[in-house]
């Protein structure tokens, strides 16, 4: 058998029992990075972060936020009692989700390396306006 099909056979082998649903191991192989920037856009939901925004982490921190969009601006220039997040603070969010029984707590990631693409979280299947929406985009490291 070539090392090919070795390798083939072992990866079949090892998702025979994953119920094809890779995104635990996608994002737990994902570490959050010293310094990155980001684009946010926050789509769903009755909170203030809504809106469109680019934003740069270093140390895990967030160290400079821009609103792309008027929401954005609005929120940039106007929300103290929330943060803009880090990438890591969604994906605590999306566990801590998890934790408390959310009806939909999913994060969607890049093939290449791992950082979260999507996060789609609902508290209550039938509650109006829990939702979160994110899309992660324009993600490079610094």
């Amino acid at each position: 058998m070539t090392r090919r099909r070795v390798a083939l056979a072992v990866a079949t082998a090892a998702l025979s029992g994953c119920g094809g649903n890779p995104e635990p191991a996608a994002a737990a192989a994902w570490r959050e990075p010293t310094r990155y920037t980001y684009e946010l856009e926050s789509s769903c939901g009755e909170r203030a972060l809504i809106g469109r925004f680019r934003i740069t982490v270093e140390q895990g921190e967030v160290t400079a936020a821009a609103g792309l969009d008027e929401s954005g601006r609005w929120f940039v220039e106007n929300a103290r009692s929330e943060t803009v997040p880090t990438l890591g603070q969604l994906l605590d969010e999306v566990d801590r989700a998890r934790q408390h029984g959310a009806a939909v707590a999913e994060v969607t990631t890049d093939p290449a390396d791992g950082h979260p693409t999507t996060i789609n979280i609902d508290q209550e299947a039938n509650a109006i306006d829990d939702e979160s929406c994110f899309t992660i985009a324009g993600y490079t490291l610094e």
